[in-house]
């Protein structure tokens, strides 16, 4: 295994935990953009699965894990310009991204407002912000709190009807995950997330994104219906759609499953006709969506 170098660095007028997994130089390096109240640790399974010639970069969102919290709240449109600063940081011009959760809300933004700066695009387990196709209620109602980070039996008692997928045969192995990604630092971090989704969405831009775009989803994912990934996969010009058979937490859960099928994207070289088909796509949004009322939408 590759050792990883684990630093605070600071970015504009914030400082971010920051880890870098060496690679070749060769390659693009992949960023890893993470759910929400998760510290960078709880991708670790997901890292070890990748190739170790792939350089890995994660890092702590403002108040999460080892980044100190911010004095004031911040907002999805605001940060690009803090994901642009970190690869620049680190000497990168452009990189892969990968956001689960709610950081694949992040990763459609930082695509869609700084193009030059992502070369492919793996969304996992996410959907479009405060217009897609919700969850159960019950369900969303657990993520108005970070309790579940801090107490392991709740966090047990949850997982069957919060993750779905592995989690219904393993419960207690969602609350080792969770307890991998740490605690939000006095929850201010946790709720900052909550509200910088407040009112975003990416959906009426979505065919504006010429990256290669992967978009993976679960078929028993309780938080982010299936039905959502069907909807980005349609408006993406030239994505790809990859079901697994899972839930919400499985990039993490089973990283040998699903790790492979990242590899061969990130790797594959561009379809000759993807831009060309792109640039003809036309029509209108689909149909079945709904706009959400209740507080955040936090993209889980």
């Amino acid at each position: 295994m590759t050792t990883a170098t684990t630093s605070a660095l600071i970015v504009g007028s914030r400082v971010l935990r920051v880890d870098v997994r060496p690679g070749d130089p060769a390659w693009p390096p992949l960023l890893l953009c993470n759910g929400i109240g998760a510290a960078l640790e709880v991708l670790q399974p997901f890292v070890d699965a990748l190739d170790p010639r792939r350089e890995v970069i994660r890092f702590d969102l403002p108040g999460i894990g080892g980044s100190p919290e911010p004095l004031v709240p911040y907002h999805f449109a605001t940060l690009p310009s803090l994901l642009g600063g970190l690869l620049d940081r680190l000497g990168h011009a452009r990189a892969d991204v990968l956001g689960i959760s709610w950081g694949g809300g992040l990763a459609q933004q930082f695509a869609l407002s700084r193009p030059g700066r992502v070369r492919r695009l793996v969304l996992v387990a996410t959907g479009t912000g405060s217009v897609m196709v919700p969850g159960r209620p019950r369900v969303l109602r657990h993520m108005l709190t970070p309790r579940r980070y801090r107490d392991p039996g709740y966090a047990v008692f949850i997982a069957v009807e919060l993750y779905g997928g592995s989690r219904l045969a393993v419960p207690a192995r969602a609350a080792e995950l969770l307890r991998a990604a740490g605690r939000p630092r006095h929850g201010r971090g946790y709720y900052y997330q909550l509200l910088a989704a407040l009112g975003w969405t990416s959906l009426p831009l979505l065919p504006l994104l010429r990256h290669p775009t992967l978009l993976m989803t679960g078929d028993d994912d309780p938080l982010i219906p299936l039905v959502n990934g069907r909807i980005m996969h349609r408006l993406i010009p030239g994505s790809e759609l990859h079901v697994y058979h899972g839930g919400h937490l499985d990039l993490i859960a089973e990283p040998h499953r699903l790790a492979p099928v990242i590899e061969r994207f990130l790797r594959e070289r561009p379809a000759p006709a993807a831009g060309a088909r792109a640039a003809g796509r036309t029509g209108p949004l689909p149909a079945p969506l709904v706009p959400l009322a209740y507080p955040g939408n936090p993209l889980r």
